[in-house]
């Protein structure tokens, strides 16, 4: 089924339905053709996500991996197909936990290049309870000492499908589009559970 994605959205990240075990997600460029395949394991201590070209899963483009087993302030690598690291996000561990949700974004030195942030207090915070589907998550990608987002995700409101949305706002050289569209995946991985 062909997605369309909302003005704006260069990527739709959308959840594999009636997956009992792990997730799958699909994702789309801005004209509904399948760009990527995501599948995430079920019963791993530490994560390991890998995202192919498609649902063949025969080319792989990019993994995303957790440093450690269970850890509330996890860091994840993202890696090219040969093992070149392109960055790494690292989940702010108590703060998302119980408040906003945020990723501080570093480049492939481990230097800090930016942030993801979840938009809204009032919203992550009822998104915390039963009723999560009826507040959609907004996060904005910011360079590190910037206030004017590069880049952001908005869910999509559905009651029966997880589905992401990413908007780039301006080329930039160190939170380029893949390391954006890697950390979308990461953010439909594991918040994505939390819905």
């Amino acid at each position: 089924m062909p997605i369309k994605a909302k003005p704006g959205e260069q990527y739709t990240i959308r959840r594999k339905i009636l997956k009992i075990f792990g997730a799958a997600f699909h994702v789309y460029d801005e004209h509904g053709s399948v760009v990527g395949y995501c599948k995430q394991k079920a019963f791993k201590l530490k994560e390991d996500i890998r995202l192919y070209t498609d649902e063949s899963m025969n080319d792989p483009l990019l993994t995303l991996s957790a440093r450690s087993i269970i850890d509330f302030g996890a860091t994840y690598d993202i890696t090219m197909p040969d093992g070149t690291q392109i960055g790494s996000l690292r989940r702010k561990g108590l703060k998302s936990t119980f408040l906003k949700d945020e990723w501080l974004i570093f480049d492939n030195q481990g230097t800090e290049i930016g942030m993801l942030k979840e938009k809204n207090l009032f919203m992550a915070f009822m998104r915390r309870g039963d009723l999560s589907a009826l507040f959609p998550q907004r996060y904005e990608f910011f360079k590190t000492g910037s206030e004017e987002p590069v880049a952001f995700i908005r869910q999509h409101f559905n009651l029966f499908v997880y589905r992401l949305g990413l908007s780039v706002l301006k080329d930039d050289e160190e939170l380029d589009e893949l390391l954006l569209l890697g950390a979308t995946c990461l953010v439909a991985a594991i918040e994505g559970r939390q819905s």
